[in-house]
């Protein structure tokens, strides 16, 4: 019994803004590299992620192309609870072992939560979990807790006067219940419904933490006794305002968040769009060319930058070819010395090249290599940044795109490969059942004339006359049927090369027909040769001496297959626009499973039926060749009650008499 194969190792590694981040992805590679599993570099996006500060961004990026070069498969996916989404992608995707930091500090204060990592423990009780001490990990939280604070106290101009002139309106409609007696809890609920259309339409927390504090101040200035003031003399008033305080934070934050998640969800389903559209697309194009043209659109359409693209040829790269997303701008500007000097280092290295890397910096454009991951490459894309590096997302989609550019460029390569293999295929079988077919067919008329000829050399004066003339016709019909054979041959390898050239003249059927039946061999003795004309002159425009062949070919035919006694009959007659000339046989037939075949070269089958006896199986398939060339058609059809037809048309040809 063989020992049961273990699952292959999969090592997850989390990324982050981190300076330290680093220190984890090694760890992920060098894990990967001893279990000889596969390596995937995950980072979390959140609605904190918009506040990112430039150096973040930028240490991001760093930690993401240090992962590519690590061979790593980039993901980037979006939620809020990090633990969770890590866990959720850790079951879905098999992932076997997780690599991640965890500060060394404590807790800041008790309403914090529990830490990532604690969060992940419990989340995933299941996976070995490897925790890399991290100086900096849980400053991201505080970071981000930072950045939210800076989007809430960060109002635009807009986002506030669009704040006062909701507030106005909510106090003026509160105003207008007061006085047609409503009660104060609708009134409280239009303030609520005042802050979450502020939340709605504003961006941040800023403005809706702040039309929730003003809701609180109007409602107790203008809409409760005494008003015009902020005393109140009824009791639990505070709890009121104390709760319509806090109903309208949460109503505010809960609106914010969920904006924030709508945003993201729209942009990943876009973006997820764009992806399926391209893997459909690929699926569907013709060619390379096509291939990296349909992955240029789609990444323009994805990223909204213009993009260069260089395709592969014989090892190096060919003239590359831009797509702006501006029709009238041109291109050109990004076909530098430096920027294909980029493209071709990230062409030779496989790595990223141009801006925003370490190579050529000061490219206007990011260069990356269509590649596998078995290292072949198939070209270069150049993203055109204008300063705007692309985000952690748009670089996980970009990767993929790539990624099934390449497979879909490879699939192809491998399907022309393997067509290229079957016509070699087919030649050498061709080839060999050629070989094969004239070593054995010619051997009997070539041992006959060797034959007679020695007969003739040693007993010709013992011979009488009549003796001599029948080895002497032998031996010409085996020559004659030599140089059948042999213009068999010639025809058919002219035509298959495209190299017979027809010389067409009108020319009368009957008298074709009669110069073929002219040329048939001795063993028509045996049979019976009936020919039946129509009244009328049948002309066609024709090679003679080809049409000649095709009528000797279907006679010989005929006459080969059907037994001594048969009748055979020939016979030719308008049918609408076209000539029909029909040979028929009474002889046994041909099987219905054999049709289909009897017009293919080299064609023998195990019954005796058409052209496979002392024949090579050209016969049949050099007179569909001919009748093709002339704009003709041959057919095979049951004659009843047994034998077969082989029924071949040509268009007919106009008389015009010259007076």
């Amino acid at each position: 019994m063989e020992p049961q194969k273990q699952p292959a190792e999969h090592i997850l590694a989390c990324l982050s803004p981190s300076p330290s981040n680093p220190k984890i992805v090694r760890a992920a590679e060098r894990m990967a590299q001893a279990f000889g599993g596969t390596f995937t570099a995950l980072y979390v996006q959140t609605p904190a992620d918009r506040g990112m500060t430039a150096q973040d961004a930028e240490r991001l990026r760093a930690n993401i192309r240090l992962a590519e070069q690590a061979g790593a498969n980039i993901v980037t996916i979006y939620g809020d609870d990090v633990s969770y989404q890590i866990a959720e992608f850790a079951r879905v995707s098999g992932v076997t072992r997780i690599v991640l930091g965890r500060s060394s500090v404590r807790r800041r204060h008790f309403w914090n939560g529990p830490a990532l990592t604690e969060k992940l423990t419990q989340s995933a009780p299941n996976l070995d979990i490897y925790i890399i001490p991290d100086a900096s990990a849980d400053g991201g939280g505080y970071r981000a807790g930072r950045q939210l604070f800076a989007r809430a106290v960060l109002p635009t101009p807009r986002d506030l006067l669009l704040t006062v002139a909701l507030l106005a309106a909510i106090t003026g409609a509160g105003t207008l219940f007061l006085e047609w007696g409503f009660a104060r809890y609708n009134i409280i609920m239009v303030y609520l419904l005042g802050v979450l259309l502020t939340a709605l339409f504003t961006s941040g927390y800023a403005c809706g933490v702040l039309a929730s504090v003003l809701s609180v101040v109007l409602f107790n200035f203008f809409l409760t006794e005494p008003r015009l003031t902020f005393h109140a003399y009824e009791p639990g008033y505070p709890v009121t305002i104390a709760i319509m305080l806090a109903s309208a934070i949460i109503t505010c934050t809960l609106a914010a968040r969920l904006k924030d998640h709508v945003t993201l969800s729209a942009q990943a389903a876009f973006r997820t769009k764009v992806l399926f559209e391209t893997n459909q697309q690929l699926q569907k194009a013709q060619d390379e060319p096509d291939m990296l043209s349909i992955t240029a659109s789609q990444l323009m359409k994805l990223l909204d930058r213009d993009v260069i693209v260089y395709p592969e040829e014989n090892g190096v790269l060919a003239r590359g070819y831009g797509f702006c997303t501006v029709p009238e701008r041109s291109p050109q500007a990004f076909f530098a010395p430096q920027e294909q000097a980029a493209a071709e280092w990230a062409f030779a290295h496989k790595k990223r090249a141009g801006a925003t890397t370490d190579q050529f910096p000061d490219a206007e454009c990011l260069y990356l290599a269509i590649r596998t991951g078995g290292g072949e490459t198939f070209g270069v894309v150049g993203i055109a940044l204008g300063g705007k590096p692309l985000e952690a997302f748009e670089n996980s989609v970009l990767l993929s795109i790539l990624g099934e550019c390449a497979l879909a460029v490879e699939n192809s390569r491998n399907a022309r490969a393997k067509e290229q293999a079957a016509v070699r295929a087919e030649n050498e079988q061709l080839r060999a059942n050629l070989l094969r077919t004239i070593s054995h067919d010619l051997r009997t008329p070539l041992t006959s004339i060797t034959g007679n000829a020695s007969n003739l050399l040693a007993n010709y004066q013992s011979l009488d006359d009549a003796a001599r003339r029948q080895i002497f016709t032998d031996i010409l019909d085996d020559g004659r049927w030599l140089t059948s054979l042999v213009e068999n041959l010639l025809s058919i390898t002219r035509i298959e090369d495209g190299r017979m050239n027809l010389q067409l003249s009108p020319q009368l059927m009957d008298e074709v027909i009669d110069e073929a039946l002219r040329h048939i061999s001795r063993s028509s003795a045996g049979h019976t040769l009936t020919v039946r004309y129509a009244d009328e002159l049948l002309l066609a425009n024709m090679d003679a001496r080809l049409m000649v062949q095709v009528v000797i070919n279907l006679v010989d035919n005929a006459l080969k297959y059907t037994p001594p006694g048969s009748h055979i009959g020939i016979s030719a007659a308008r049918s609408g626009q076209e000539v029909e000339v029909r040979v028929a046989d009474d002889g046994p037939g041909i099987p219905d499973e054999a049709k289909g075949q009897v017009f293919e070269m080299f064609f023998t089958g195990q019954t005796r039926i058409a052209d496979s006896r002392r024949s090579l199986g050209l016969g049949l398939a050099l007179c569909r060749s001919i009748l093709t060339a002339h704009g003709g058609t041959l057919t095979l059809t049951d004659n009843q009650p047994h034998g077969c037809i082989f029924t071949f048309t040509l268009p007919l040809s106009e008389v015009s008499i010259h007076e």
